[in-house]
């Protein structure tokens, strides 16, 4: 593995996904055989929130995995820190509400959502447990969180077949459907380099989730972690969610104010 590839800034991560916006959905359908959808759907599942709730859907990317909520009438706000990634989203459905924000210092109030939802972009983020952090502050007691995320194949020989796609055929792959094949290079470096299964399940603990779970899908390649904020827990300080908000300047915010409809 190259780390150095791996040792990206966040706003160069952000450039990163910009440059692969336009094509990215095609790009990762084709990429996991058509896999994308089916995991999708296990993850809207899981979040089981239904009209009147509220879900954010955090690294959205260009609202892929918000529209099956927008599509039942259940209020999804799709947030992301690539601002291409939203704008490419805001385009194809300006129904959705589209928020630029930092998955380590989220620009909402404490206790908003019903359900927080992650899919395959926790281990892009910097400090994934503070997201993880963040994610709980937001989220209603007794809420919700689902996250999906790569992760380790179960069966040795299958686990040995799939790092060899990740690192040769993946690649490869990308050169000929991408804009920007380097991205994928650096994808799935940083999915081989993600911890396994209980890692993340204890990163949950840790971060104050409870009652976690998680379920293997194909194999391992996709697992599907599942928790709940407590009941009672720590005081909030219904502050912190303000002062994220006011400290959310700068090109990120303006774009958040371009894209949120008017009104909301």
């Amino acid at each position: 593995m190259n780390r150095a590839s791996l040792d990206k800034r966040p706003d160069e991560v952000a450039t990163m996904f910009d440059d692969v916006a336009p094509k990215y959905d095609v790009v990762n359908d084709v990429l996991s055989m058509g896999q994308t959808r089916r995991w999708r759907k296990v993850v809207v599942d899981a979040v089981g929130v239904s009209v009147g709730q509220r879900v954010l859907d955090l690294a959205a990317g260009t609202g892929t995995s918000s529209e099956p909520y927008a599509d039942a009438g259940i209020n999804v706000i799709a947030c992301d820190f690539s601002l291409g990634m939203l704008k490419v989203g805001k385009r194809r459905r300006p129904d959705i509400d589209f928020i630029a924000g930092d998955a380590t210092r989220l620009p909402f109030a404490d206790n908003t959502f019903d359900a927080s939802t992650i899919s395959f972009g926790l281990r892009n983020v910097n400090e994934p447990k503070k997201a993880l952090a963040e994610m709980l502050r937001v989220t209603k007691p007794g809420g919700r969180l689902v996250i999906a995320e790569f992760s380790q194949p179960v069966v040795p020989l299958w686990r040995t077949m799939y790092t060899e796609y990740l690192m040769r055929a993946l690649p490869a792959i990308a050169v000929k459907v991408s804009s920007n094949p380097d991205a994928y290079v650096y994808l799935a470096e940083s999915i081989r380099a993600w911890p396994d299964q209980d890692h993340l399940a204890a990163w949950l603990q840790e971060a104050g989730w409870e009652s976690v779970t998680y379920r293997n899908l194909s194999g391992g390649i996709v697992a599907v972690h599942r928790a709940q904020k407590p009941l009672a827990g720590p005081a909030t300080n219904p502050a912190s969610g303000a002062a994220a908000l006011a400290a959310h300047t700068g090109p990120v915010a303006k774009l958040r104010r371009n894209i949120t409809r008017p009104g909301r």
